[in-house]
């Protein structure tokens, strides 16, 4: 991720960590999740995973999916959650993994960080450690982890690659990749994604199927799975830039928004190492 990337990135997280010590609403796309009205947090998230969380901790949810619920975790691991916001999953995981186990948060933005360490505090947990890092320069030593866990964080990664060989090298052999991502289902002219991007802020950076299993095979993961499970409509599209007070139909003709209907989906993504 170039400095300049990194830094829009780090100030509009920062801005929403920030929205939600005010007790306004948070979201990776302005709602509580990249998902727009008809997929939100409580919809995506299994109920007694958010069971005892920190209100802040559900407010800045910024996913697509929900990691926890396809990692399969089991007492005694180690996990990492690569950009880990408010906590929100960090703290679901901490529930699984128990007293034996531990369940790092990696994020770059120091409200973010701050925030999610007062929801570690608000909920008790002892298991747990928010660190400061990027996702491609991980500060865990190799082989050091049973789960890599991340939602809707990869695609704004403008070294995908490098960011999934930094996942590859800290899992132990036979360690499991479990993320939530973004993904493009079919193809979308440059331009109207470059249009739809400017409003929306979640999909500049997803890539295809394909290509994504492509990486993944590529920095040595096996057994990949990509599953979609939340497609975005041109409604769910269009109520996400309604959230950032913009309408689509300003930049996009009506030919236009049908392209992006169904074009893009938040995505259970599964490999091996």
């Amino acid at each position: 991720m170039s400095s300049d990337v990194k830094e829009k990135v780090r100030s509009y997280y920062g801005t929403i960590a920030k929205q939600v010590k005010e007790e306004e609403k948070g979201s990776c796309c302005c709602s509580s999740s990249c998902c727009g009205d008809e997929i939100s947090t409580l919809s995506i998230y299994d109920a007694k995973n958010l069971k005892d969380l920190p209100k802040e901790a559900i407010a800045a949810s910024l996913g697509c999916a929900d990691p926890v619920l396809f990692a399969d975790l089991k007492e005694g691991e180690i996990v990492l959650d690569l950009g880990s916001g408010g906590g929100i999953d960090v703290l679901v995981a901490s529930k699984y993994v128990g007293p034996t186990g531990k369940v790092y948060g990696l994020d770059m933005t120091d409200e973010m960080l701050e925030l999610a360490n007062k929801n570690k505090e608000q909920m008790g947990v002892t298991n747990v450690e928010f660190i400061k890092g990027y996702i491609e320069d991980i500060p865990l030593a190799d082989g050091s982890l049973d789960v890599i866990l991340s939602n809707c964080v990869i695609n704004l990664s403008e070294n995908k690659e490098k960011a999934l060989s930094e996942a590859y090298r800290v899992l132990k052999a036979g360690g499991r990749l479990a993320i939530a991502d973004i993904v493009t289902l079919k193809e979308v002219p440059a331009e109207i994604r470059k249009n739809a991007e400017l409003w929306v802020g979640c999909i500049a950076g997803t890539l295809e199927v394909e290509t994504y299993r492509n990486i993944l095979q590529k920095v040595g993961f096996k057994n990949i799975t990509i599953e979609p499970v939340h497609v975005y409509t041109t409604k769910v599209i269009e109520d996400i830039a309604r959230q950032k007070n913009r309408s689509l139909e300003d930049i996009c003709s009506p030919t236009d928004l049908e392209l992006l209907d169904g074009a893009f989906a938040g995505a259970y993504i599964k490999a091996l190492k």
